[in-house]
């Protein structure tokens, strides 16, 4: 959704969003408010491409790495959000100023910044399956305005995937995130791979990614009748039946896919219908199923991407991917593509050996390497 769309999706934003009460005195820091009488139309200026559905005078999202972005003129502004589960970040004029930690119902405000046109990002930095946050818009402090938000991206990537592509516990200084939320205050997902890339790349994108999902089977074993692509089609993914409605806007050149890991990670317990054979051909199959319904959701030039990684039980993840394309290939599809990366450099850092925030960008650019080689055309 980009940023017409999301004005036109928040057309009941002008009449129920908030602003603070009666302006405090200037602060050198940034503080919060609580969230308070309505404000004008002319306040709401928004970009985002992630998926989100429109609840009155918000906008509801889950999944990770949600990203909203405005522009202003002034000495301040406020970031207008109630989400008592997330993390996210707030940029102003692309420096990190603040991470909000489960921030609530409030206003945040960014206060005493140089009188001029600045801009504003607020991203989601971690998943959230089971609750969802909502965004009232970007306030400008008294006596400043919002200003058209950044120009529309035409580059657009998609990345679907588990953990991995989530960066899940990408920050953490120690391996073992066995507390209540750790895991969470470590996770980024505005500095996994993708978003790297992304950006780099000069792209709109989306993560959706859910940690512990694959494409046939979770990781071990868990949730059995339920996998990622369960999930997929859903704006809210805590919410059964709700589906994402994409407002024409949104139509990827580039989807790079990461999942298998969970597949194929850990033994099949007593109980579970696989077979290691079984496994395999069952996951090769939904495979092909979940990219004929990604080349119909976005046409045939699009380039689909069947990522695979080392895995130190088994290479039945990369062997099956690789696999899948060629199969796709020899039926005449050759915008289907495999990448493949290793562990070289890689010091699985993050919680329970997961990729660190070092790994991230040593991904990232490898996936910087291997979009060079796409024949896109954007």
């Amino acid at each position: 959704m980009r940023r017409t769309q999301v004005k036109a999706a928040l057309a009941a934003l002008a009449m129920t969003a908030m602003l603070p009460p009666a302006a405090a005195h200037a602060t050198a820091t940034p503080d919060t408010t609580p969230l308070g009488k309505p404000a004008p139309a002319s306040l709401f200026r928004a970009h985002t491409a992630g998926r989100v559905e429109p609840a009155g005078g918000s906008v509801r999202y889950s999944w990770p790495g949600v990203y909203f972005e405005g522009r202003f003129r002034g000495t301040g502004v406020g970031v207008a959000l109630n989400d008592a589960v997330n993390d996210y970040d707030v940029q102003v004029d692309g420096a990190t100023v603040a991470t909000l930690v489960t921030p609530g119902r409030t206003t945040y405000w960014v206060r005493d910044l140089t009188n001029g046109v600045h801009s504003v990002r607020l991203v989601k930095r971690t998943e959230s399956p089971s609750a969802f946050g909502e965004f009232y818009g970007f306030v400008a402090a008294p006596g400043g305005a919002l200003l058209p938000g950044p120009a529309d991206r035409h580059r657009q990537i998609e990345f679907i995937g588990d953990s991995y592509t989530a960066g899940y516990g990408n920050l953490s200084p120690t391996r073992e995130c066995p507390a209540p939320g750790q895991v969470d205050r470590n996770t980024n997902t505005d500095i996994s791979f993708g978003a790297l890339t992304a950006r780099r790349l000069g792209a709109d994108y989306q993560v959706n990614a859910f940690s512990g999902r694959g494409m046939v089977r979770n990781y071990n074993g868990i949730e059995p009748g339920t996998d990622y692509r369960t999930y997929y089609d859903r704006a809210l993914i805590g919410v059964p039946g709700d589906v994402w409605r994409n407002p024409g806007t949104w139509h990827p050149q580039l989807i790079v896919i990461g999942l298998g890991i969970n597949d194929f990670s850990t033994a099949i317990n007593p109980g579970e219908s696989w077979t290691p054979e079984s496994l395999v051909a069952a996951y090769k199959t939904a495979y092909q199923g979940f990219i004929d319904k990604l080349r119909a959701r976005y046409g045939k030039r699009a380039i689909i991407v069947v990522s695979a990684t080392y895995m130190s039980n088994t290479t039945a993840f990369s062997d099956a991917a690789r696999q899948i394309v060629q199969d796709r290939n020899r039926r005449g599809d050759d915008r289907v593509r495999y990448w493949y990366y290793d562990n070289s450099e890689l010091d699985y850092g993050g919680c329970d050996w997961h990729p660190s925030a070092h790994d991230h960008q040593i991904i990232s650019k490898r996936l910087d390497d291997f979009i060079a080689t796409l024949p896109l055309r954007w």
